[in-house]
């Protein structure tokens, strides 16, 4: 069975609900349990990363770590076999984000814009501040946060192979994980907006297929010899090899509001990957899908997420998004089913669909009170499982 982790970014708020910019605080307080990085510590790593130095010694654990902004702390669980083990590791480094803020007199909440308006103030550290000066507003107002899905792969062949073949269905896995309806006071019209704040990078978006290792990493070394993306780790495609490790990274969703969610959207990323391997392997041909439609599919997926119609992976035509939710199950059923994911999946989906998603909860919650940081104090609730 293919091995799975999460990564996940918190935004960390005060108790009125106002995004507070007490990470590197509670990364202190983190590393000092043994759970995390500080801000020194991760820029020194970063630094050597982007130096060549070799950091592949030792497997990826579970950490907590800083973000662009120091109103984020991001998680990453362990390198996990089955959902119940991702489902008690974001559980357990949830609550370690939320103790290591508690004691600096923060919370954190899983969501993916503030809700509020705020004033980002970026993480201290050599590769934020070239961030900074390069891409300026942009890296200036980008206080969001998203969950990343690494799924094991062979080697290189068979990730490009995934790659090609899961790319039209990415917009979907946008879809149900929407969790980002306002955007600095305001309601953005958008379910994830997030993803359209992510993409204004000029490195982000989907990719069009590769056909081989070779072209993949021809791909990456034009882009790094623009001048314009930083390093690799700035390469930030929907979805990417690891530099790091042996892993298909997914990158699309929002930071899901319910660890059932995210645990749900880590099995249908493994599943995609699994059935794309095995379609790789039986030499069914990827989807040649347009690049540009596909763009258009995603952006319609942070749009109206679940309620209104999304762009169908197989047609390229407008269907409900019940519908289109349906293929992508039927897609990966007999992945599933081996892996023995498919009734928990079938069960997490048709819960999204009854309670719908995290922008869904916001709204409902704004629409009560009319009061958005009523929306934040209700978000960390549901985010510890409240």
């Amino acid at each position: 069975m293919r091995t799975v982790g999460v990564e996940e970014e918190l935004l960390v708020v005060d108790p009125s609900g106002t995004p507070v910019p007490l990470a590197p605080e509670a990364l202190e307080v983190a590393a000092r349990h043994g759970e995390g990085e500080t801000v020194e510590q991760h820029d020194r790593a970063e630094q050597e990363s982007s130096a060549g130095a070799d950091n592949e010694a030792a497997p990826p654990a579970a950490h907590l770590v800083p973000e662009l902004k120091e109103q984020q702390i991001e998680l990453g669980t362990r390198v996990c076999k089955e959902l119940d083990e991702v489902s008690a590791e974001l559980r357990r480094w949830r609550s370690r984000a939320d103790a290591a803020a508690t004691s600096v007199g923060a919370r954190v909440a899983a969501l993916a814009t503030a809700p509020v308006p705020v004033q980002p103030v970026s993480t201290p550290g050599e590769r934020y501040r070239l961030m900074l000066d390069t891409f300026g507003l942009t890296a200036m107002e980008q206080l969001t946060c998203g969950c990343h899905v690494h799924v094991s792969v062979e080697d290189d062949e068979e990730g490009v192979a995934v790659l090609d073949r899961i790319r039209i269905w990415l917009p979907v896995l946008t879809a149900l994980t929407t969790n980002s309806p306002f955007w600095l006071g305001q309601d953005s019209g958008y379910d994830s907006f997030r993803s359209q704040a992510w993409n204004r990078w000029p490195s982000a978006g989907p990719a069009g297929p590769f056909g081989s290792p070779a072209a993949y990493h021809q791909v990456i070394e034009e882009l790094l010899a623009t001048g314009t993306v930083l390093d690799q780790g700035m390469v930030y495609f929907d979805a990417r090899l690891s530099a790091t490790w042996p892993t298909v990274e997914v990158r699309v969703a929002d930071v899901a509001l319910r660890v059932e969610d995210a645990v749900l959207l880590a099995g249908l990323v493994r599943g995609l990957v699994e059935t794309a391997a095995r379609a790789w392997r039986s030499d069914e041909p990827a989807s040649d899908l347009r690049t540009e439609v596909l763009r258009v599919a995603a952006w319609r997926a942070g749009r109206s997420g679940l309620s209104g119609d999304l762009v169908h992976p197989l047609t390229g035509r407008p269907a409900p998004a019940a519908d289109v939710v349906g293929a992508l199950v039927e897609h990966v059923r007999p992945a599933l089913t081996d892996s023995g994911d498919l009734d928990r999946i079938e069960r997490g989906i048709a819960e999204v669909f009854r309670r719908g998603t995290g922008a869904a909860l916001q709204r409902a919650v704004f629409a009560e009170t009319g009061d958005l940081t009523a929306v934040v104090r209700a978000a960390v609730a549901a985010t510890h499982g409240a």
